[in-house]
């Protein structure tokens, strides 16, 4: 039977969610990894959120009038994260997930984004050939790390909550570390309540929007980063994602009593740029 799309709508989320909990928890199950969500509650809150919020695009796959996919596109900033992706299990084999990607990836380009990015399971050989298939490039190893909160305060590198006032500061950085900002992203966790900045020598050297799954955080050397990882009350999620190849940062972590929960791939097509400092990846980029 043929696949159709459609935007998404609010009475979508329940079967979205309840797919998404499914796919994910099946091909992390297969791997012998743990899932990434705990519940379908915790993924239909957050597809339900995703639809209402008129900076994500939302769509989903429809097969003979029933839901058996979804894809949302992240449109915060010049460049578009992408995901959470899920098909129905039911529906594997029957390119559903290649409707849903090519739908997004059609959506950036109308709109001019600079770049398209995602983060991707490192053990799912099937969707790493696909998003390769489709432009994507592998840009960076990341590992999620996990563990009781370190409780820990840093000499010269006070750590507080921001606020929207620190928001300029903060786009500089990331400017400076990426080479585009993410105020937006960052100005609704500051409303939230999660976000938290560093400042050295009386100004701003790190700022986080949240140190877990869907958060980021830019700072200009790993002494900031730190900071910011030490003082979180938590890590949200799954855990936090560094990249692995900043081996002294891992080190760190790990020293700290951090755990490995999974690897993950950042991927990217059109802008990207080298990091010039440190960085945690949010599960979209």
């Amino acid at each position: 039977m043929s696949v159709t799309l459609r935007p998404a709508r609010a009475e979508d989320a329940e079967r979205c969610g309840a797919i998404c909990y499914e796919a994910f928890t099946a091909i992390a199950q297969r791997h012998n990894f743990p899932p990434d969500f705990p519940s379908p509650a915790v993924t239909v809150g957050l597809l339900s959120s995703l639809i209402a919020d008129p900076k994500v695009y939302s769509v989903v796959a429809e097969r003979d009038g029933r839901v058996v996919g979804s894809n949302f596109l992240w449109e915060h900033s010049i460049i578009s994260g992408v995901g959470p992706i899920t098909i129905d299990p039911t529906a594997q084999d029957d390119r559903v997930g290649y409707t849903l990607m090519i739908d997004v990836l059609q959506r950036a380009q109308q709109r001019r984004a600079a770049g398209v990015r995602l983060v991707q399971a490192a053990y799912h050989n099937r969707s790493l050939s696909l998003y390769t298939k489709l432009g994507f490039d592998a840009r960076e190893p990341l590992s999620v790390l996990q563990g009781p909160p370190l409780g820990l305060t840093t000499p010269g590198h006070p750590v507080r909550s921001a606020s929207e006032a620190d928001i300029e500061a903060c786009n500089k950085l990331s400017l400076r570390v990426h080479g585009y900002e993410r105020g937006t992203e960052l100005l609704s966790f500051i409303r939230e309540g999660t976000a938290t900045v560093v400042e050295r020598d009386g100004r701003i050297t790190g700022y986080a929007t949240l140190i877990g799954y869907f958060g980021h955080a830019a700072a200009e050397s790993n002494d900031d980063m730190k900071a910011l990882i030490a003082a979180a009350p938590s890590f949200a999620g799954p855990g936090f994602l560094l990249s692995t190849r900043n081996g002294e940062l891992f080190r760190w972590c790990l020293a700290h009593g951090l755990r490995v929960v999974q690897p993950m791939t950042l991927m990217s097509m059109g802008l990207y740029n080298e990091p010039a400092g440190a960085f945690l990846a949010s599960v979209l980029y």
